[in-house]
């Protein structure tokens, strides 16, 4: 059984938690598989999914019973953010689906802490042999408030101690748990399992059909992700490079609209292109390719889970053969650094608009964190990553 979530705008997106990566590799490798898919606030539905495969065939969609009965706080509280109702839903979902199905499961991945705890207390009912707690987004100031804060904290910790194994997407996590009070005598063994591409997600062009002096950011679009420092930072590589151009590829709705306006605010209408929202990653990596550096320039703020957790989009310029700029604040920001694949810079628009430009002045070193990124991204599979953990949990 997989528990987990996906946001859904008439079908599944790629905001999702791991759920393509963990069917193509597990379909092939059961004789069957339960999938829990609580769809996330803000999708178009809010009563959660449950598919059934057998011998890799999608069998049968059902929907929770559960959620239909919470339909209507479901439906008050469908905005995207932590809601209350969503995890209620979620963690009553995997109950009713093990009393639904009648069956025992010899492997539960729970994504995140509700699914999992619920996973924890199958395996005590003698329903699940073995509980894997899945932890793609980690911070120790998750929330402004310190008594949901406390909860949240409080809920990683027993799945930590409670689970068989931990797989956390980045090294920083176990290292932040511990920080915020886990005993690490009593945590469950932990195991690296960083996100990875598709083979079909690595297509870099050659560099005579990729664009001159062209920028991308491909990703959502909240202040903490930097899509505004990369509009800020256009206006001074524009005075060095004035056929410069950034492309943006991220979601619609308020973010986008913030955006819109600072573009419109610097006059960079023709500079500063926006591609829409790519719901298929396959199609992400064929609209990046042809531009030549990825940005990524996250923000240091108080309570950043991308200071503990993965960098999806570092991993996707990577498959499109993008050499990367982007801070300190994502650990895979550093390791592709160290790698030769990425530069580290400042979290303000200057600083990214002159290592920009150096980078576009230094054909030799651009060359170089090319090839360097097109070598990170062969290795960096999800059947490698996946392989890897069960290997570790014989």
């Amino acid at each position: 059984m997989i528990a987990t979530f996906s946001l859904w705008e008439d079908r599944r997106t790629p905001i999702n938690g791991m759920v393509e990566p963990m069917l193509s590799f597990f379909l092939p490798k059961t004789d069957e598989l339960d999938l829990i898919d609580g769809f996330h606030p803000g999708s178009n539905n809010v009563i959660t999914r449950i598919e059934s495969y057998k011998e890799k065939k999608l069998l049968s969609v059902k929907t929770s019973l559960v959620s239909m009965l919470l339909y209507p706080m479901l439906k008050l509280q469908n905005k995207n953010a932590t809601q209350i109702f969503f995890k209620i839903r979620d963690f009553l979902a995997v109950f009713e689906w093990a009393i639904r199905a009648k069956k025992k499961y010899d492997l539960f991945i729970g994504l995140e802490s509700v699914y999992t705890a619920a996973g924890i207390f199958l395996k005590k009912l003698g329903i699940v042999k073995q509980v894997v707690y899945y932890v793609s987004d980690y911070s120790p100031n998750r929330y402004k408030n310190k008594w949901f804060n406390s909860i949240y904290l409080g809920l990683d910790r027993f799945c930590a101690k409670n689970a068989d194994f931990i797989w956390d997407v980045s090294s920083a996590m176990q290292k932040a748990r511990i920080k915020a009070g886990l005993n690490k005598e009593k945590s469950s063994p932990v195991i690296l399992v960083p996100n990875a591409l598709f083979p079909k997600q690595m297509d870099p062009l050659p560099l005579s059909k990729t664009i001159p002096f062209s920028i991308v950011y491909a990703g959502t679009l909240t202040p903490g992700n930097g899509a505004d420092i990369a509009v800020q930072a256009m206006p001074e590589i524009l005075d060095k490079f004035p056929k410069a151009t950034l492309h943006i590829f991220g979601s619609n709705g308020a973010d986008q609209a913030r955006i819109k306006h600072l573009i419109k605010k610097n006059n960079l209408e023709k500079q500063v292109i926006f591609h829409g929202f790519i719901k298929d990653t396959t199609d992400i990596t064929r609209a990046i390719n042809k531009y030549q550096i990825g940005v990524a320039p996250y923000l240091n703020i108080t309570g950043s889970h991308r200071k503990y957790g993965d960098a999806t989009k570092l991993r996707l310029y990577t498959g499109a053969g993008l050499p990367i700029i982007t801070t300190d604040v994502p650990p895979l920001g550093r390791q592709l650094q160290k790698f030769g694949a990425a530069l580290i810079t400042k979290d303000d628009p200057k600083a990214l608009a002159e290592t920009t430009i150096e980078l576009f002045l230094n054909k030799k070193e651009y060359l170089n964190m090319r090839q360097k990124a097109i070598e990170f991204a062969k290795n960096n599979t999800w059947r490698n990553v996946y392989d890897n953990a069960l290997r570790q949990m014989r």
